[in-house]
């Protein structure tokens, strides 16, 4: 199998420009449109197999259930499976590791269904998937365990006013893509740096990976909370476990709907925020503006 370098996931936000909100590791999804969509299993740091399904586009409740089978031979058997009910619940199942190929399946019995693609878990050591592009944001839900130390930006602090020597090494990676396609440089705002920091040191404490913070705020809940007003867009690509500025950078490129984000000549500002957990695993964030 590819070696995979870390987790990735994207979230836009373009209201002000007639867009919904849509997580970049998907096609913009119209609000019209119900369907489920469920993330391949992957090992956790806990140890454990996760995925985590999502219901999007819906009117109504309804209880959605996620399934993770074992491809065996003969029929694929049921070994966990967890629902939730709601608008748009987020349903996470987990189960103590072992070896196999394992896919997962959701529906939310209003007629929508979703399968993932099958994996092929070689050990119970964790997983870090680069994402599909019509993928779900994985690993999602609760955290299983929290780092015992405080998370530290990583780098040493930089010449320049804003954030560390990491986090403009990748604002100047950005910007060198963005020449690529035609597209001005963005500047290093002090706010939305804030909020990108805010957002890495948070999920390094707390041990989990997503756009919505533990206390229920959004990406654009946090740019507003470090002080970042007006706007006509904002975006956020998140990351964990890549190393150097280097290769989050390359993942991102490497995935459309981060990369959609990057590319999107609109946005003139960035905050890159990085922090390490007790484990050194390194979290990323940028927050993206057009202003």
């Amino acid at each position: 199998m590819r070696r995979r370098l870390g987790v990735l996931a994207g979230f836009v936000s373009l209201a002000a420009l007639g867009a919904p909100i849509a997580t970049a590791d998907a096609a913009t999804v119209p609000r019209t449109a119900c369907r489920v969509t469920v993330a391949k299993p992957q090992v956790t740091t806990a140890g454990k197999i996760q995925a985590s399904a999502t219901r999007q586009g819906c009117e109504g409740t309804a209880l959605v259930r996620v399934r993770i089978k074992r491809a065996v031979p003969g029929p694929d058997r049921t070994v966990k499976s967890a629902s939730g009910r709601g608008v748009s619940p987020r349903v996470t199942v987990a189960l103590p590791c072992t070896p196999g190929v394992y896919y997962a399946f959701v529906t939310d019995y209003r007629g929508n269904t979703g399968k993932s693609r099958p994996v092929r878990l070689p050990s119970c050591a964790p997983t870090t998937p680069t994402p599909t592009p019509t993928g779900t944001p994985s690993p999602t839900g609760s955290p299983t365990s929290s780092p015992t130390s405080t998370p530290t930006a990583t780098g040493t602090p930089s010449t320049n006013t804003v954030g560390t020597a990491d986090e403009n090494e990748v604002v100047r990676l950005t910007n060198a893509e963005r020449a690529k396609g035609g597209c001005q440089p963005l500047k290093h705002d002090a706010q939305l740096r804030t909020a990108a920091f805010g957002h890495s040191s948070d999920m390094a404490t707390k041990n989990y990976f997503s756009h919505t913070s533990q206390d229920g705020r959004s990406f654009l809940d946090r740019i507003r909370a470090a002080g970042f007003t007006g706007g006509t867009g904002w975006a956020e690509n998140i990351a964990m476990g890549q190393p150097t500025p280097a290769s989050v950078v390359t993942g991102w490129m490497n995935s459309a709907g981060h990369k959609a984000n990057i590319m999107n000549c609109k946005y003139n500002l960035i905050g890159v925020g990085a922090a390490k957990n007790s484990r050194g695993q390194i979290y990323w964030t940028q927050d993206f503006a057009a202003k």
